[in-house]
């Protein structure tokens, strides 16, 4: 029925199931309720009519106990509804942490996406079904927004920071996807496919591609090309602290407070180093907005990740001092 009647998109993730209900719950209260005042609007309608031109109506007073009923029923309705809602949307903010990553890039008129292995595509996402996928994304010009009506999931792509939201594909096919927010003269064009793979396909895929390079191996030459192996030594005795071992830690600031090391924390240092004074080191880090593209900023933080495994040399050395193994 629902292919004759397309009322809503294709169910084909997690989520799609639970934002369909809640929205389809929501649908019959406002019936119920519209039927029960239409009705109720018709019926006093011809009972109170004027029997005679010279007819007064009798005076009404409000009645306290009608309006706590009108207000008290539907409260608990309206609470439903809410506590539904939050528990969708706080399921859709807490992102698992098994999840494959893809950076995506909102660029006008397109989308380039990138995958785990550093492959690149443009308006085409390819993910295997059954598994949970993170994206990470950010525009290099104007406010976007990544929708997937499919999946209903969607999340704007705002110039200066990331933003993440995650879903995991239930069933393999193709599902369109754009960009729900205005971005200029070509907006309506700014769309592409998710296509959803089984999993050895998509293994098959992947490893069946030219690629763009190993991302981390592109990051650790871009490194130090912008000569930040100068003063990010990685004994953590340069201008710098190292980033050996910080991705995924809490890292203490100048101001006493601690921030955690993720995507966002690297790219924030890159362009705006003095937004967040590790603590012991001075604000001598220049900006390199500008410097360096979107792209460049994802080689750079997967190679700072690829380091999140290897503890400084510095700090090594100091556990071997004290007996520590």
């Amino acid at each position: 029925m629902q292919s004759q009647i397309p009322l809503y998109p294709e169910q084909a993730s997690n989520f799609a199931p639970q934002v369909d209900n809640l929205v389809l719950f929501m649908i019959a209260v406002c019936l119920f309720f519209a039927v029960v005042i239409c009705a109720a609007v018709i019926y006093f309608f011809f009972k109170y009519q004027r029997k005679s031109p010279g007819e007064i109506g009798v005076p009404i007073h409000g009645d306290l106990r009608l309006e706590i009923a009108w207000i008290a029923l539907p409260f608990p309705l309206l609470l439903a509804m809410f506590g539904w809602g939050a528990a969708i949307y706080v399921d859709y903010r807490h992102t698992p942490t098994d999840t494959l990553d893809i950076y995506v890039i909102g660029k006008q008129w397109m989308w380039k996406l990138q995958q785990p292995d550093g492959r690149k595509e443009i308006n085409e996402l390819h993910v295997p079904v059954g598994r949970n996928v993170r994206l990470i994304m950010a525009s290099e010009d104007v406010i976007h927004d990544f929708a997937v009506p499919a999946f209903r999931v969607k999340m704007d792509v705002v110039p200066g920071h990331y933003n993440t939201m995650w879903f995991r594909p239930t069933k393999t096919g193709q599902y369109h996807f754009f960009c729900s927010q205005y971005c200029g003269t070509n907006h309506a064009v700014m769309g592409g496919w998710v296509t959803v793979m089984e999993p050895d396909a998509y293994a098959k895929w992947l490893s069946g591609s030219a690629g763009s390079g190993d991302p981390v191996a592109v990051g650790e030459k871009l490194y130090n090309e912008l000569a930040c192996s100068t003063c990010h030594l990685v004994d953590g005795k340069g201008r710098g602290p190292s980033y050996y071992g910080v991705y995924g830690a809490k890292v203490k600031l100048a101001d006493g407070s601690e921030v955690l090391a993720d995507d966002a924390y690297i790219r924030e240092s890159i362009l705006q180093p003095n937004a967040k004074i590790v603590a012991g080191y001075q604000p001598v880090m220049p900006s390199f907005q500008g410097l360096v593209t979107e792209d460049q900023i994802l080689a750079l933080t997967a190679y700072i990740k690829s380091l999140k495994e290897q503890p400084a040399p510095g700090k090594v050395a100091a556990e071997a001092a004290t007996g520590k193994k």
